[in-house]
């Protein structure tokens, strides 16, 4: 079966139609998938020396939280470095970064047919996107023209694509450039994954607030990610070419507090043998990270007021003045606001602090995020562990969605890990299979996604309405299994709204 014009027309018209960058680019691989009828094709932009997918169809969900760094996928280095349509042989000894990440396939996990067609924009390779298939045979029908007319019209979505987020950045930190209008387009090697609302916003928050100068709270529970959040402001700030340097104010033992923060000369006190620097002098003309400042000695948080206030500080044992340029970038478990009212925080330093105020969800407001960040911390995995593959089962998947994360996600980055140990441990060869038995908490999971040999009628008791919460939580979980967790499809199947459904599981105990 050939390409036909009109698939063509409709995938170029797509490039400049009103659509989001999501949507545009799920058309596209739709648009592929249906014309060539492969079984699975991603679409991947390069950056930093690694891909990472920005549209997946018919691989597994995790794949969106995959990044493939080059030297380690053979396939996508060969893509990279060919600048034309590549075809593997089905007989081919480079593996492929998606066996057994094509779902509902048995035990054919390995992919036999396979195009790589490179993305370039003024000749620098900007994606690629990948075609595949399980029937050796199956493209041989199509011409390495017509590829390259697919090619070229991904090339075209993805390069506009990435020009508007350009010009948007640009235009976002033009109203904080200095006078002479200049733009400085800062990356980090950290990433924060996630493409709920909510992470959303907190992305836009974080782009408005690091051109700035201005200082910034972190707010979050353990296990949220306040480091990467202070990372990704310094990073897209004036600063970034200065230290970001950290201090975790919790683990500062108040007798050398001080001497921490400011520095101390030498014979200030019994150990002071030299003269040091302290953190504020460290980070001068760069950024300063207070991790857990609610933990911070009343005495110090003066101190740290009259350096934010007036940009001196003294060292320990030292009557001279330094002058500072440290932008405070400080982070918090604690409500603040109650640690004020009880007396145990300044209220001026945290008025000073509180500048912008940023919140870390807890993960649990972010549940469509759990499986991009699963096959984030997968990937991650293999490469440290040296597998060739490394999956999680469809179940392992969908307990990992259906469990409550009381540790965020950090706990779901530790738990993986482990699980990940365990599944090679009991391989036999160069790939593993993460399943739900390799996970400690697995027997507290929810029963929805918890499989059962046959079904058992329902036994009520108590009061009406607790017999109605009941009935409702075990109706909810019967049709949750049948749309394979997925809430959603679940609120579509019970006609009722989304929010509302997930307000009902939290509070009959389902979630």
């Amino acid at each position: 079966m050939a390409l036909s014009q009109t698939q063509l027309t409709r995938m170029a018209l797509d490039i400049t139609s009103g659509l989001s960058n999501h949507d545009r680019f799920s058309r596209l691989l739709d648009t592929i998938r249906e014309s060539m009828q492969c079984d699975a094709a991603a679409l991947l932009e390069f950056k930093g020396q690694q891909f990472t997918p920005l549209a997946i169809n018919g691989l597994s969900p995790d794949v969106l939280g995959r990044r493939f760094v080059l030297h380690e996928h053979p396939r996508l280095e060969a893509i990279a470095r060919a600048g034309d349509v590549v075809r593997f042989p089905a007989d081919s000894d480079l593996p492929d970064p998606y066996d057994g990440l094509i779902p509902n396939q048995g035990d054919n996990l390995t992919v036999h047919a396979c195009i790589g067609l490179p993305l370039l924009a003024d000749g620098s390779l900007i994606g690629a996107v990948t075609i595949d298939g399980f029937d050796p045979d199956q493209f041989k029908s199509f011409t390495n023209e017509q590829l390259r007319g697919i090619s070229a019209i991904a090339s075209a979505s993805l390069n506009n694509a990435l020009l508007i987020d350009k010009l948007e950045k640009q235009a976002l930190q033009a109203q904080w450039d200095k006078d002479d209008g200049t733009t400085q387009n800062k990356e980090g090697t950290k990433e924060i994954i996630g493409q709920s609302q909510v992470m959303n916003n907190l992305k836009q928050e974080i782009a408005v607030v690091a051109p700035t100068d201005l200082n910034v709270l972190i707010m979050g529970e353990t296990g949220t990610g306040k480091e990467l959040i202070a990372h990704e402001i310094h990073q897209g700030s004036m600063r970034a070419a200065e230290p970001l340097v950290y201090l975790n104010c919790a683990a500062l033992p108040e007798s050398v507090a001080e001497s921490e923060l400011f520095g101390h000369v030498k014979g200030a006190f019994t150990g002071a043998v030299s003269n040091r620097s302290g953190k504020f002098e460290m980070a001068d003309k760069g950024s300063l990270f207070l991790d857990e400042i609610g933990e911070l000695p009343l005495t110090l948080q003066a101190k740290l007021l009259r350096v934010l206030q007036y940009g001196d500080l003294q060292r320990v044992g030292d009557d001279r003045s330094l002058k500072v340029d440290v932008r405070i970038i400080a982070a918090t478990n604690k409500n603040l606001k109650n640690e004020v009212l009880a007396g145990r925080f300044r209220a001026d330093l945290y008025h000073r602090l509180s500048v912008f105020p940023l919140v870390a969800p807890p993960l649990r407001e972010r549940e469509q995020d759990i499986t991009l960040l699963s096959g984030f911390f997968v990937e991650r995995c293999r490469q440290q562990l040296g597998l060739q593959t490394l999956r999680l089962s469809p179940t392992s998947l969908a307990m990992l969605e259906g469990y409550q994360w009381p540790g965020n996600v950090r706990e779901l980055e530790h738990s993986i890990y482990r699980a990940a140990i365990l599944a090679r441990a009991q391989s036999s060869g160069n790939n593993g299979l993460i399943n739900p038995e390799h996970f400690e908490f697995a027997n507290s999971a929810p029963r929805a996604i918890q499989s059962s040999s046959k079904a058992v009628a329902p036994q009520f008791s108590g009061n009406l309405k607790q017999a109605t919460e009941a009935f409702q939580a075990d109706y909810i979980r019967q049709t949750l299994t049948r749309h394979d967790n997925n809430w959603a499809a679940t609120a579509r199947d019970l006609e009722v709204d989304s929010g509302n459904l997930h307000r009902l599981a939290k509070r009959i105990g389902l979630k």
